[in-house]
């Protein structure tokens, strides 16, 4: 049995204390931690935004009170929007991943998989401004299931600059850096080699090239089932759900007269997913091609492959079944874009919990449970 208590409390509010406060010295009524605990509670709650997380403050305001100091009382729905759209994006994803990094450590002995993707706010366009759907570059920690940050693009062609700009706030020594083809450009290899990572990228058409002679040399050796050059394979089936799914992976050493190799830094491997789906007697597949700096080793590549489909399957799906994300109409880009970093901090929170419930449930009882909802800050159970 384990309660949460104060120092508890204290330990989550004191990775917030170097968080710059925006606001002008005339205008702080409210205390920033104040508005930033309220605001992460509220989420975590249900909240979808600055009214509904103002509404659960106030239900729970007896509650509240015995953490924070709330000066002038609850803080107004205007007064939490106008804060959440002024903070720096990046200033309040230091302090979130500052405070996740103190959860829990990832297994040492296990180099850390970063997969980074794009997602689409489908309702934040804004037509009056000429603003399309906003683009949320994320950067997922797939072992653990941890959002480690994000950067917001414009639209998707932009997501190319965005990428490096999140690279810039990770610790890539070590690390497994797995990105899909938009991501698959030399400057994007070079900045995670010189960080001290490795790199898985999917290649296609935006690669016209490289596809063709990754796709052409791995084809031309699966004619005499690969008799000429050393291969890695590795082999997945599973049934379940009225479906079965065989997965196949091949990896080789990138030849050297591949297109273009020179100018990929540290390219050593290129390899191919096939993946392939029966349900109701109708068969699906999908082949993929990657490149990567790493060595042969099919099970690995596998794993980083079949560990990247999981930000689709994990972050973004749960983001738009659990939190509601793509119905989200909020126009204004920063508070959009911190609105969507809390639901990231909230979904990671909820999944490092231990119970067994879904995320869905999880969530629920959060709104249900202030004693919930603090387990689920602290990665605690009652």
């Amino acid at each position: 049995m384990s309660r949460v208590g104060e120092k508890d409390v204290r330990g989550i509010l004191s990775h917030f204390q170097s968080l710059p406060d925006p606001r002008s010295r005339v205008n702080r009524r409210h205390l920033l931690i104040d508005v930033i605990v309220i605001s992460i509670c509220g989420v975590l709650a249900g909240a979808d935004g600055p009214t509904a997380i103002e509404t659960w403050a106030k239900t729970q305001r007896r509650w509240l009170k015995k953490y924070l100091k709330l000066p002038s009382g609850i803080p107004a729905h205007d007064t939490i929007g106008r804060v959440l759209e002024a903070l720096s994006p990046q200033a309040f994803q230091h302090c979130f991943t500052a405070w996740l990094e103190s959860l829990g450590d990832p297994d040492p002995q296990e180099a850390a998989h970063l997969a980074i993707d794009g997602k689409a706010l489908r309702r934040s366009h804004d037509r009056g401004r000429g603003l399309g759907p906003m683009h949320l570059v994320s950067v997922w920690a797939t072992q653990r299931g941890v959002s480690l940050g994000q950067v917001a693009a414009d639209d998707k062609s932009n997501e190319i600059t965005a990428i490096p700009q999140l690279l810039d706030q990770l610790d890539l020594a070590g690390a497994v850096v797995t990105i899909d083809a938009a991501g698959c450009q030399k400057a994007i290899a070079e900045k995670i080699v010189a960080g001290g990572g490795d790199y898985v990228l999917a290649v296609k058409g935006n690669q016209q090239r490289l596809h063709r002679g990754v796709r052409d040399w791995i084809d031309e050796q699966m004619e005499d089932d690969f008799a000429e050059v050393p291969v890695s394979r590795w082999e997945e089936h599973e049934t379940g759900h009225g479906r079965q799914e065989h997965r196949y992976y091949y990896q080789l050493s990138a030849p050297e007269d591949l297109p273009g190799r020179s100018g990929w830094p540290g390219l050593k491997t290129i390899g191919m997913a096939i993946r392939m789906s029966e349900r109701d007697g109708k068969e699906t597949g999908d082949v993929r091609y990657y490149i990567s700096s790493l060595r042969r080793h099919g099970r690995r590549f596998a794993r980083l492959v079949r560990g990247h489909w999981g930000i689709e399957n994990t972050l973004h799906w749960s983001l738009d079944m659990t939190f509601g994300e793509d119905a989200s109409r909020v126009r204004a880009r920063r508070l959009a874009e911190n609105l969507a970093w809390l639901r990231r901090l909230a979904l990671t929170l909820v999944k490092q919990h231990p119970g067994k419930e879904s995320l869905v449930m999880k969530r629920r009882m959060a709104g249900w449970s202030v004693a919930f909802l603090m387990q689920v800050l602290t990665g605690t159970t009652a």
